[in-house]
Parts: structure tokens; C-alpha cells; sequence
């Protein structure tokens, strides 16, 4: 069973922001040169390449984002980063409002803690759309768990 990760106002002013810094910081060259009287296409086409690259980025890492349950892990996927989080190994699982520090892949502030053994970082914080039946699921999956 797969889940997707929730999208909320908030990250989407984020990334909205994001991409406006980017689209500044690479754009704003761009019309000067070719505002300028010798235009160096070369240049034009790497920063605007540069822009689309950035920004597609910045989109992976926000809309792609599942959390599946395998039969022996949980597999977290956001972007290019991915985690299989056995589900021995998970001790407690928690709603948290704490989701600007530590390893988080998600993109809402309605957030879920999953504490678990051999974390580099003792846990991660993800945003199912639909927490309650995660939450069921990985209970399912994980009757040893606290979950708070």
C-alpha cells in the first residue's frame, strides 16, 4: 500500500518562493543580456538551461513523495532520496509540530515522527495524506510500536 505525501498552503508558499529566487538569481542575468548590445547566446542557453534544472529539482523533491509499505519495511521516497526503515526496528511513532530540524520528507506541517534503531538521526518525519489509515497500517505492520 502506498501513500502520498500531503501538500499544504504553507510548502507551497515555500517552494513558490523557492523558485522565485532561483528564477531571480538566474533570469535576471539573462534579460540583461539580451538587453545588452552583444548577446552571448552561449550564456543565454546555459543559465536558462540552468533555471529549468533547478527548478525541475525543486519540484521532484516537493511532488514526489510516497511512503509504501513493503512486506518487511517501510520504503520512503522523496525525490532522490529513498529510506527502507524495517519495521523491527521502528520503536515509536508520534505527531510532531517540530519539522524544520532533523531528516524530514514531506511537504506539509500536519507531520508524523518515526523514531526508529540505526537512525543517523534517530528519526524521520513524514506527511501522509492520510495519517489515520497510515497510521492503521503501520500498526498492522508493526504491533510493537508506541504510537502517541
Amino acid at each position: 500500500m502506498t501513500f502520498k505525501s500531503k501538500i499544504d498552503k504553507t510548502f507551497t508558499y515555500i517552494i513558490m518562493s523557492a523558485i522565485s529566487i532561483v528564477a531571480l538569481a538566474t533570469l535576471v542575468p539573462v534579460v540583461y543580456e539580451l538587453w545588452s548590445d552583444n548577446v552571448d547566446v552561449k550564456a543565454v542557453i546555459i543559465i536558462s538551461s540552468l533555471f529549468v534544472m533547478c527548478v525541475a529539482f525543486i519540484l521532484w523533491l516537493t511532488f514526489d513523495i510516497e511512503y509504501s509499505f513493503k512486506e518487511n519495511y517501510l520504503f520512503i521516497k522523496g525525490g532522490p532520496f529513498r529510506s527502507k526503515i524495517p519495521y523491527e526496528d521502528i520503536t515509536k511513532v508520534n505527531k510532531t509540530s517540530q519539522i524544520l530540524a532533523g531528516y524530514r520528507i514531506l511537504s506539509s506541517k500536519d507531520a508524523i515522527e518515526i523514531h526508529y534503531k540505526k537512525a543517523s538521526l534517530g528519526s524521520v518525519i513524514i506527511s501522509p495524506s492520510e495519517q489515520q489509515k497510515f497510521l492503521l497500517v503501520l500498526s498492522e505492520k508493526a504491533p510493537h510500536i508506541s504510537l502517541k
